[in-house]
């Protein structure tokens, strides 16, 4: 099993699932600067310190919305799916894995009583931000 594993399909990279036994040891990202959501590690050794600041405004505009999901308890299988609706993978996620999804659509199958921590671009406008297929 890889530890980050990029679903891709017809040449568009729909997903990352990076398991929970990845630990990096040096700061890496994951994802490619010119994505609309950025997801990685920073490493820091003991004893360091990270300078206070803040994050300036600056105005993105983004098509899509973007989401991590992160497993906390339980397992489920995700059913990812290309922008044409075709499934392009089925994997399983147990606790401490982190889905996250990028383009195309998904679904979800619940194995045992799971609890999701979902991380996502808002505001959310409602239900009329999905399609369901």
């Amino acid at each position: 099993m890889e530890l980050v594993e990029r679903i891709v399909a017809k040449g568009r990279v729909l997903a990352y699932i990076i398991r929970r036994e990845m630990e990096p040891e040096k700061t890496m990202f994951l994802t490619p600067e010119n994505l609309s959501f950025q997801a990685g590690f920073i490493v820091y050794p003991e004893n360091s310190s990270i300078a206070r600041h803040v994050h300036k405004p600056i105005d993105r505009h983004l098509t899509g919305t973007s989401e991590v999901l992160v497993v906390k308890k339980g397992r489920c299988e995700v059913d990812i799916f290309t922008d044409d609706k075709e499934l392009a993978a089925t994997r399983e996620l147990r606790p401490g894995d982190v889905l996250l999804l990028i383009a195309g659509g998904h679904g979800f199958r619940v194995l045992e009583n799971t609890v999701l921590l979902e991380i996502k671009q808002g505001p959310y406008t409602g239900l009329d931000e999905k399609e369901r297929f």
